[in-house]
């Protein structure tokens, strides 16, 4: 699994950083993490507010912070469909 933090490094974006990884943690998954922090590549995805958080290719949210336990709900589907 490769999870992508969009965002310039601000401190929304390392909370959503540490509740990804806890989530993460919590599946017992084994996952890559990335920081996009160039605009253009942001842009690329669609997320007109950071952060976001983007699993192998696939952009689950933008501009808010979730929980572990939302984060954990949002990559649910994404192990089971493995």
């Amino acid at each position: 699994m490769h999870i992508s933090i969009l965002g310039s490094g601000c401190a929304n974006c390392v909370t959503l950083e540490r509740v990804t990884r806890e989530a993460v943690a919590e599946l017992g998954l084994t996952a890559e993490f990335e920081k996009v922090t160039d605009p253009g590549e942001i842009a690329s995805y669609g997320v007109m507010r950071t952060p976001g958080l983007v699993v192998d290719d696939q952009l689950l949210l933008s501009g808010r912070v979730p929980t572990a336990a939302q984060v954990r709900e949002l990559l649910e589907p994404l192990v089971t469909a493995r």
